[in-house]
């Protein structure tokens, strides 16, 4: 129960990392702080309150919630594990209040800095006799313990790379890994509830391709949300400053006298980047993919309700599914009728963050409901072959 209610706690942390992060980009906030891993010099847990205003707010808003949901994530994988943690935690607790000891010799200037690490150290070794005496999870779910714990020291690598070395492009990938980061985490607690333990072990076969249904559209969302990264992190503002319509037309003109048209017109209230044919093609990509999502959502909505009625599991999470990418469609396109307000494009992205995971979580449960035709015909099969062994086993005695 208790490991079930902290990787809850640890994915909906994450979730308000997504949301402080999306404001970061949202308010183009990002190089607000321009050193990493301090924040103006001081230590990121040190820095003064009274100096958090504008967008320096935001970016270390966003440092120290990455910090939490990192201290977080190293809790649920070492949890994973079980008591097999304990002794590691001694181990590591005690290296690092030594690396602090010396350090504090070494670096006198640095001694607040060298103190924490102290009591980190100190902290973990603490731990180490009082953590959890519970079993250890199944193999695999530890595998995916320490997946989260790699990912997030990536993606804060990631971030601190962004800053330091003045690459946006970055930005994507760390936005991307961000996504996938949130769905691994919403999949680890899904597998600590009683909800994932009491569902059938694929008890129906999937004769209408469920599980290939459900995986495409989510692929196709995860695809979505690199392009929204793409277009968020070029800080050239809208490329397209109407909806429906696209520069009054079906589809925009492209040609360079268009294009020089466009950035003399626009009326943004930001003085971004001029825009480039590119941007305004792949923000009408991202429109067209934006309608493929919804009718492939709305096709298994339809499919699940067909096949299994209103009341089935896949059915249910299939609406919720539908639901949030209306209102992700509604979001799209009130970014661009507010000329890209903060707030709503923030969240427009964290819609977009639980449009993933409603998919992602959807497949995973698609496929330990469902079994393949193949493999369920074996099964069928190998139950027959028994049966018949045992028939003939009692006939002869």
């Amino acid at each position: 129960m208790g490991l079930k209610r902290f990787a809850v706690f640890t994915a909906l942390a994450t979730f308000v990392l997504v949301c402080v992060g999306g404001l970061v980009t949202s308010h183009e906030a990002g190089m607000a702080v321009p050193d990493w891993p301090n924040t103006y010099g001081y230590n990121m847990f040190f820095f003064p309150i009274s100096k958090w205003i504008g967008g320096i707010f935001f970016e270390h808003t966003h440092r120290l919630t990455a910090s939490l949901v990192g201290f977080l994530t190293t809790l649920l994988a070492f949890w994973l594990f079980g008591y097999k943690s304990r002794l590691l935690l001694r181990w590591a607790g005690g290296i690092f209040m030594a690396a602090g000891a010396v350090l504090c010799l070494f670096f006198p200037a640095h001694a607040a800095e060298n103190l924490v690490l102290c009591g980190v150290g100190l902290a973990g070794f603490g731990a180490g006799f009082y953590w959890p005496n519970c079993e250890p999870a199944p193999k695999w779910q530890r595998v995916l313990g320490l997946a989260a714990f790699f990912a997030v020291v990536a993606q804060g690598l990631l971030g601190g790379f962004r800053v330091t070395q003045k690459i946006a492009a970055l930005g994507i990938f760390h936005a991307t890994l961000a996504q996938l980061f949130f769905l691994l985490l919403c999949a680890i607690a899904l597998f600590q509830t009683d909800f994932w333990r009491r569902l059938p072990v694929q008890a129906q076969t999937d004769r209408h391709h469920f599980r290939l249904f459900f995986t495409f559209t989510t692929v196709l969302i995860l695809t979505q949300l690199i392009l929204g990264a793409t277009m968020r992190h070029q800080h050239a503002g809208l490329a397209i400053p109407d909806f429906p319509t696209a520069y009054g037309k079906l589809w925009p003109d492209t040609d360079s006298a268009a294009i020089a048209r466009y950035n003399q017109n626009r009326q943004e209230v930001l003085a971004y980047n001029p825009i480039t044919a590119a941007q305004v093609e792949l923000q009408m990509v991202h429109r067209l993919m934006a309608l493929t999502i919804f009718g492939a959502v709305a096709f298994c909505l339809w499919h699940a309700w067909r096949r299994f009625g209103s009341r089935h599991w896949l059915t249910r999470i299939a609406g919720a599914w539908f639901a949030l990418v209306l209102a992700q469609v509604f979001l799209g396109a009130a970014t661009i009728w507010t000329g890209k307000s903060a707030d709503v494009a923030t969240a427009h992205v964290a819609c977009g963050a639980l449009c993933l995971v409603t998919g992602g979580l959807t497949s995973i449960i698609s496929f330990k409901l469902l079994a393949a035709p193949v493999a369920q015909a074996r099964r069928v099969e190998k139950n027959g072959v028994t049966t018949l062994l045992n028939s003939a086993s009692i006939s002869a005695k």
